[in-house]
């Protein structure tokens, strides 16, 4: 049991060989965005207020009548099976155990249906990736529904991949080949050499389903990389609806604009997401985003965020300004990299004691009583006019 979600990052990066560490962690081009996103966190300042009751103090939510335990969801990443065999599986049962929803990626390594499985009680969500043939999404949203999936997150930043100098570096391509780099690194890191050679290469099986294909990792990665629906616009939203009856959230908004065009066509939430960091190299952060996009869709849609999240504390910040909820990306994948479905667990343990603790020490007992007031952003403080003010 480590201290804090660093303590895993430091353990994942022990484990895994830097190909597959570098995929997990690294961002596009020069990782602009991606220090961005951390950067956002450390400018914005809390404003405690003393002498108030916390001794009840509760993390716990809800979104559209679902309880969570936190405004925390775990949220979609791909090729988790790089980082732990089944690790999809064991993220959403660590999700379930600790009473948050767990978002599925089109691009796991595990079916949708073996996620249930895993978690047969859990909240579960469906991340969705368009192909040129949308049979497949269609496809998908239909074995989604049949396995009881909740909510529906289309995936908008990614219309072809972005830049990633590091994969670039690796060689990194699907499926992996082995060099002569690639083989001494392996020997360096026999835990996970020893898991890949017993359990086999991560595949991409959820697609391979709907194509109704055996898998094959050249043939699926194609599908995620070359051939997305380079068409897809907002009007087919209306197609998604005839497919899918849950919630549906856009994730990929990273716009005031955008963000009203999707409260226009009448989605359930959006997530604004630079899809951490890993796209365009020059983004804003979400939270820099955030209260501008709350102003503009103010009880129209949820309104969620991700990127960056390392600390409870962050959560707190996010929630203050505005934000249903926090998306969990890297976190939960440093803890399953670093000791499988325990260390995945104990991230999520983590970062809701962190969470807690920072509301207590806030003077604020209840998530829905989070707001604005309760942080400051460090720049203005040091703004001329701030500093005047504090003189007189």
């Amino acid at each position: 049991m480590l201290s804090c979600v660093e303590d895993y990052r430091v353990a994942a990066r022990r484990r895994l060989p830097r190909i597959a560490f570098d995929y997990l962690e690294g961002g596009a081009e020069d990782g602009d965005a991606l220090r961005r996103n951390r950067d956002a966190y450390s400018r914005l300042l809390f404003r405690p207020r003393v002498l108030n009751d916390v001794s009840r103090c509760s993390t716990a939510t809800s979104v559209w009548g679902r309880e969570m335990a936190a405004p925390m969801i775990v949220g979609p990443t791909g090729l988790n099976g790089l980082f732990w065999p089944q690790a999809d599986e064991l993220i959403a049962r660590a999700a379930a155990e600790a009473g948050l929803p767990f978002v599925l990626s089109t691009a796991s390594t595990s079916l949708l249906e073996d996620a249930r499985a895993a978690a047969p009680d859990g909240d579960l969500w469906l991340q969705l990736y368009v192909q040129q043939d949308r049979r497949i999404a269609e496809d998908m949203m239909r074995r989604a529904r049949t396995a009881g999936y909740s909510t529906l997150v289309l995936t908008v930043d990614t219309p072809v991949h972005g830049n990633r100098d590091h994969d670039i570096r690796n060689g990194f391509k699907l499926p992996l080949r082995m060099s002569r780099r690639l083989l001494a690194d392996c020997l360096r890191h026999p835990h996970w050499t020893y898991q890949v050679l017993r359990f086999g290469a991560p595949e991409l099986k959820n697609i391979a389903k709907s194509v109704g294909e055996k898998a094959d990792l050249n043939r699926h990665a194609a599908l995620l990389s070359r051939q997305m629906d380079l068409t897809l616009a907002w009007r087919d939203i209306a197609w998604l609806r005839e497919h899918w009856h849950g919630q549906l959230i856009v994730k990929g908004i990273q716009s005031v604009d955008d963000a009203m065009l999707a409260a226009q066509s009448g989605v359930d939430g959006v997530v604004l997401s630079n899809h951490g960091g890993r796209q365009l190299a020059s983004t804003l952060a979400s939270l820099e985003l955030l209260p501008a996009v709350c102003a503009a869709v103010a009880g129209k849609l949820k309104v969620f965020i991700d990127g960056g999240v390392r600390r409870g504390s962050d959560v707190v910040k996010a929630v203050a300004l505005g934000a249903t909820g926090t998306l969990l990306g890297r976190a939960p994948l440093y803890g399953v990299a670093a000791s499988g479905q325990s260390g995945a667990s104990d991230v999520l343990r983590i970062l809701q004691a962190e969470m807690r603790t920072t509301m207590q020490l806030l003077g604020c007992a209840e998530v829905g009583k989070l707001e604005a007031a309760h942080v400051v952003s460090a720049q203005h403080l040091l703004a001329p006019s701030a500093v005047n003010s504090r003189v007189a």
